[in-house]
């Protein structure tokens, strides 16, 4: 009992000290971070740094490989079947899915899209599947001696011509199919609704079998219940392959790194976060000013207070200015007089920057 009691008493210990503790501290009391307090390098010595982290555990992630190896007969077996297969799990699956399409995909032809690029040009992707399945059947028919006019030629005038191209092309051999590997299925460039609805009625095609990869944990959301069960078909897998994301991480800004508008953006974004929604909607105020007024040394006080008032963002003239001490602090925000004399606010930061930095605040 004298334990319980004990344990009791140390509970609400802590439960008084630490009410105490947010009620010394106060909702006032303001943040002491600043955009240059954190700590950044050179992007390229960064990167230079993380390329020569040496990797841990090599013997049981090559007996996992391995293991992964004995699959790849069940794997064309399944694509022989009509299904999609996906890859998830921790690491880039990037030299899984390669090895596996130069080890036992040899017998097809492979069209690879690398979804981690910035961008990706779906259109001349279809474009190249098309011509590439054309061929195809084109010399399976002269084999058969039934070579078809309406089908050696196909349309590249839309998206939509080439897919139904696609979705017409009839074979016999139901073995004749291309593969397509989609390197980061979730990918930047392919993470819009249109993108996906693309890659699913060319999934859906008898002549294609896709083989993806995806790493973000909310990628399953990019698709419906048709899309996944009757266009990609898709068969999951888990491979985890514990390898670092060299290749796919090239396109994206690192997160200690400087000199980049992304990362001078992201900086910025780390500290705005930590204010109220007020004052981060008067700096974006500021922030809109200043994108549609270039030329102009600033957006004058007195203009951002009449704006943010009449939006609500502010109650005062003390308001604002206790917002605009903040921006001040943080370093985000400097003050100068314009030729009128006027004390005018501006984002030391470069346009691309600070249209960066909306974007990041908006999401």
């Amino acid at each position: 009992m004298e334990d319980i009691d004990n344990i009791e008493e140390d509970e609400c210990g802590f439960s008084r000290n630490y009410f105490l503790a947010k009620e010394l501290s106060g909702s006032s009391k303001r943040s002491s971070r600043k955009l240059s307090d954190i700590n950044i390098v050179d992007e390229q010595e960064l990167r230079e740094t993380a390329f020569s982290i040496e990797t841990k555990h090599e013997k049981e992630i090559s007996e996992l490989l391995s293991e992964y190896k004995t699959m790849y007969p069940k794997w064309v077996f399944e694509l022989r079947c009509g299904f999609g297969l996906l890859m998830y799990g921790f690491g880039s699956k990037k030299g899984l899915i390669e090895d596996f399409a130069s080890s036992s995909l040899t017998e097809y032809s492979v069209v690879v899209i690398n979804g981690y690029l910035p961008s990706v040009n779906l259109k001349q992707v279809l474009l190249a599947i098309a011509e590439l399945l054309s061929e195809q059947l084109k010399s399976r028919r002269k084999i058969s001696g039934s070579l078809s006019k309406g089908q050696e030629a196909f349309p590249s005038r839309s998206i939509d011509d080439i897919l139904s191209f696609l979705h017409g092309s009839q074979s016999e051999d139901k073995d004749c199919f291309i593969c397509v590997v989609v390197h980061n299925i979730d990918g930047p460039a392919l993470r819009d609704p249109e993108s996906q609805q693309t890659l699913a009625q060319l999934a859906s095609c008898s002549h294609i079998r896709i083989i993806a990869s995806i790493d973000h944990v909310n990628a399953p959301l990019l698709w419906d219940k048709k899309m996944v069960h009757k266009q990609f078909n898709w068969l999951w897998h888990h491979v985890p392959t514990f390898a670092p994301y060299k290749v796919e991480g090239v396109f994206f800004p690192l997160v200690l790194a400087q000199g980049s508008t992304a990362q001078t953006a992201k900086t910025a974004a780390i500290v705005l976060q930590s204010l109220t929604p007020n004052a981060q909607n008067v700096f974006k105020i500021l922030a809109d000013y200043q994108l549609s007024h270039p030329d102009e040394d600033g957006m004058p006080t007195e203009d951002l207070y009449s704006a943010s008032r009449e939006r609500f963002f502010v109650s005062s003239q003390v308001t604002l200015n206790s917002h605009l001490t903040e921006f001040k602090d943080h370093e985000l925000v400097k003050t100068k007089r314009n030729s009128d004399g006027q004390e005018c606010l501006n984002i030391p930061l470069s346009s691309d920057a600070l249209r960066q930095l909306l974007l990041d605040l908006s999401q």
